[in-house]
């Protein structure tokens, strides 16, 4: 007989409470195996695949795709007997079904983020920390009424010599059997049935906008189905390339002027996190320009080395090199503020942060243990993981932990900035656009290659001197990449 499991959407990492459903693989009536992929969830700021956790036909599919889901909620049920004998009909009234199904531990065990569905969810019988639902009608009784209260509609008054009524008396008898609606008043209700009236406020239309086509001028279920479809998302149009259609995920206002998009995802946890760390973390910003005319040449001379053919080398590779050795001489700007402990952790090593600029928004992925990485390692490092970030495979794991960050703003032809800290960081580095401009070199004007870099430090960690010295240090490699040999 049928056995109905529900599969919750799963902690995918790091302590989350929330994922937006992104694409189902799979839909109503398809045969699912173990472990195969059914749904991809955007989670933190990483898109992850969850597979399915037994195997069966997919009977119902809880979680729109651009929902946001809070975790333990179930996003869809699998029954996991579909071969077996028919469930026998209950003795009970037409329309009033009952799901009947098996317990997920006589099915062998419920695993993480499956749960059975109850067929009596009032008997008290649950999973530990998702409580009791109340019974509620089965959708199969909630359709036949809707139908019923469809057809339900009293009969024309019947006009002269027994034909029926005029348009006015249709009207009348259809506004006698419903009030008028939202943005009616006393000399223009809005007529319309309770069964539309709930479709118009299950998809959010205001019957006051609807074009009504029905008898009398009543709204029908299809003039709320086609303005409501009139509401749908715009997709904004697109372009050769064009990984970035930022409203696609928007409704546009009725009158075209603004398009409304939810804030979720990777805008919001973006958001949320450079609140916390802007009005948290007492931030500092120091600023240093500098000559990196010898790490141009270094670059040009790596690109030619053959150690180097199979990786990509930047500037960006010598400025993490030397944040990395001046780190290693300022050990204490590695740290973390604990508000609830009331302590610092002072941290022995180095995940690295590289500031990346997605399609999906700005991520903080970091390389774990930098500071033990050679040069070659750190670029093969650097590249995997903007790839990934590009990608949008950036699991959470590589997001977390990082104990400072380098946000290369110079890509987009910035010469500097401020930036915010990332949450639980004591520094961050924006490594500006390198520009040819005359300098004084050895007592002469010169063409160089000149930089700025600003150092955002928590000054409840770092004190003015101690980033100071800090941001110095990542100078004087970049201006004399030999001195890393020095301290190297």
């Amino acid at each position: 007989m049928p056995q109905y499991q529900q599969f919750r959407l799963p902690d995918a990492g790091e302590g989350l409470t929330e994922a937006d459903i992104v694409e189902w693989r799979v839909a109503v009536g398809d045969r699912v195996a173990v472990n195969q992929p059914i749904v991809e969830i955007e989670t933190a700021k990483s898109l992850v695949e969850l597979p399915c956790p037994f195997d069966g036909v997919v009977t119902e599919i809880l979680a729109a795709v651009g929902e946001t889901v809070d975790v333990g909620t179930p996003i869809i049920t699998v029954d996991v007997d579909p071969d077996g004998p028919p469930a026998a009909e209950p003795d009970a009234p037409a329309g009033a079904g009952t799901d009947v199904v098996q317990d997920a531990e006589a099915a062998g065990g419920a695993a993480a983020g499956v749960e059975p569905v109850e067929a009596d969810a009032g008997s008290g019988a649950v999973l530990v920390g998702y409580g009791t639902v109340e019974s509620a009608p089965s959708r199969r009784a909630r359709r036949a009424s809707e139908a019923a209260a469809e057809l339900a509609s009293p009969p024309s008054p019947p006009g002269p010599a027994g034909q029926g009524g005029t348009a006015e008396a249709t009207a009348a008898q259809a506004g006698s059997a419903a009030p008028s609606g939202v943005g009616g008043d006393g000399e223009h209700p809005v007529l319309a049935k309770p069964p539309v009236r709930k479709l118009a406020k299950d998809l959010g239309v205001d019957l006051s906008t609807v074009n009504p086509t029905g008898p009398g001028g009543i709204v029908t279920r299809e003039d709320v189905l086609a303005r409501a479809k009139e509401n749908e998302p715009k997709v904004l149009a697109t372009y050769a390339n064009d990984d970035q259609p930022w409203l696609a995920s928007g409704t546009v206002s009725p009158d075209g002027r603004s398009t409304h998009v939810p804030v979720r995802s990777v805008r919001k946890r973006t958001a949320e996190a450079m609140v916390a760390s802007a009005f948290t973390a007492p931030h500092v910003s120091v600023f240093h320009t500098v000559d990196v005319t010898k790490t141009m040449r270094l670059v040009e001379r790596l690109r030619a080395d053959r150690e180097f053919a199979d990786v990509r080398v930047t500037p960006l590779l010598i400025a993490a090199k030397a944040l990395l050795l001046a780190v290693r001489r300022h050990p204490e700007v590695n740290a973390s503020w604990i508000d609830e402990d009331q302590e610092i952790v002072y941290k022995h090593y180095v995940n690295l942060g590289i500031a990346a600029q997605t399609p999906r928004g700005l991520i903080v992925p970091n390389i774990k243990d930098a500071h033990r990485l050679s040069l070659h390692e750190l670029a093969t490092g650097i590249a995997e993981l903007t790839a990934k970030a590009r990608a949008g495979t950036t699991s959470p794991a590589e997001m977390s932990d990082g104990t400072i960050t380098i946000t290369n703003v110079g890509v987009f032809g910035i010469d500097t900035g401020t930036p915010i800290l990332n949450p639980g960081e004591s520094a961050i580095l924006a490594f500006g656009a390198i520009r040819e401009q005359p300098w004084v070199h050895k007592g002469r004007i010169k063409k160089r290659y000149v930089t700025q870099l600003a150092l955002s430090f928590d000054h409840r960690l770092v004190d003015g001197g101690l980033g100071s010295r800090l941001l110095a240090d990542v100078a004087a490699v970049l201006q004399e990449p030999a001195q890393a040999l020095v301290w190297g």
